[in-house]
């Protein structure tokens, strides 16, 4: 019977590890949720973990001295080889541990016990035998979701990740109504869009695409923690069968289950069909301070209103407890004029989507989403504004 030995960089061991930390909950019923399978073999070394719903997968360059499989905690891998003072770490296991060992150093993690199954005949207790051995159905059993659905699209990495981060800021936090905690992808075969609102605001972008139709409505948490990941992926592949969703990058994959139904085209057709009454054109990051500095005073509703006159926008907001502020911001006004209110918070989100760019501001009659938007970033986010405040 032979275990899991190998050598490889701890630099890109690291990494992966903390990946896997960061992508995936921390809390679960089920204690394999905190551990990560290591599995050795002729492609290097492979961590997966899951947190019941979410399964991660990363390949790490590796000399496979012996191929094996070890379970072991997520968080006490990230942390023992996060600092590791050597290029290359040699994981091995010794008895019912890991032994991580550098030149100088050894540190050893426990090696979890299955629950419920017997280790493999000969192996120590907890130890996961070779990819052969009975306890690898059982860890097959631990990771069902870890296999990929069909590539159905792959797009650009830069391009997606710019996407995704600003779309799925404008999701709900609120798990009371799932639909909208979820981003609607929807692929045409030359262009992927990506839509979420809270009722309150609303973000749709388009990326260019290459590959075949499909829709899905995947967890907005899940894309606003993975985008980094993929704005370094020269291409990124979409999958989708059925309730599943994944991404995959060089070296990596993560793999969920959707939402259920998409949202109902009709109603969001009609909330994209953008008629102004006011257009304005101004640099997103200045009318973004200026908001931030204006919501100190704006109230515990964080209310302010955006004025447009010749040549600028007036930022004003004032409560009876904490005084008033009025701000300039230079701007070119287009067309019509317009007085409107805005939550702060809301405001400020939707001008940090378009970091460094000269945005356009569309401002439909009465109570009808207000939209930020610039043709070069495909990215489009509505806000709706606050009711007129009630006269004292």
């Amino acid at each position: 019977m032979s275990f899991l030995d190998v050598t490889v960089a701890a630099r890109a061991l690291a990494d992966a590890a903390a990946l896997a930390v960061r992508l995936l909950t921390a809390r679960s019923p089920q204690p394999v949720h905190a551990a990560v399978l290591l599995d050795g073999g002729e492609a290097g070394l492979t961590l997966t973990a899951t947190d019941g719903s979410l399964t991660v997968r990363l390949d790490v360059a590796a000399t496979v001295h012996t191929p094996g499989r070890a379970l072991v905690s997520r968080r006490g891998l990230a942390d023992t080889v996060g600092g590791l003072p050597s290029p290359e770490a040699r994981l091995a296991v010794e008895g019912a541990r890991l032994a991580v060992t550098v030149p100088g150093a050894r540190f050893a993690l426990p090696i979890l016990a299955e629950a419920g199954s017997p280790a493999g005949a000969g192996s120590p207790a907890g130890a996961l035998s070779p990819p052969s051995g009975p306890t690898s159905r059982v860890a097959d059993a631990w990771f069902p979701a870890a296999s990929l659905p069909p590539e159905a699209v792959r797009v650009d990495g830069p391009s997606l990740r710019a996407a995704a981060a600003a779309v799925a800021g404008a999701a709900s936090r609120e798990h009371a109504l799932p639909i909208f905690t979820g981003v609607r992808i929807r692929a045409t075969g030359e262009a992927l869009t990506l839509l979420a609102t809270d009722r309150y605001r609303l973000a749709a972008a388009t990326v260019p695409a290459v590959g075949a139709p499909f829709e899905a409505l995947v967890p907005a948490a899940l894309l606003a923690r993975i985008a980094p990941v993929l704005g370094r992926a020269e291409s990124v592949g979409l999958h989708a069968s059925g309730d599943r969703f994944a991404l995959s990058w060089p070296g990596g994959s993560a793999v969920t289950p959707t939402l259920g139904d998409a949202y109902p085209d009709a109603q969001f057709d009609r909330l994209l069909d953008v008629t102004p009454e006011c257009v304005v054109e101004l640099e997103a990051g200045t009318l973004a301070a200026a908001v931030e500095r204006a919501a100190a005073y704006a109230g515990e509703h964080g209310r302010l209103t955006l004025q447009t006159v010749e040549g600028a926008v007036l930022v004003r907001a004032a409560d009876p407890l904490r005084g008033e502020s009025e701000e300039t911001v230079k701007a070119a006004l287009r067309a019509g004029r317009a007085t409107r209110a805005y939550q702060a918070r809301l405001l400020a989100d939707a001008l940090h989507a378009f970091p460094g760019e000269t945005v356009t501001l569309h401002i439909q009659p009465a109570l009808r989403a207000t939209e930020v938007t610039t043709p070069a970033s495909g990215l489009r986010y509505l806000i709706v504004p606050m009711r007129p405040a009630e006269p004292t």
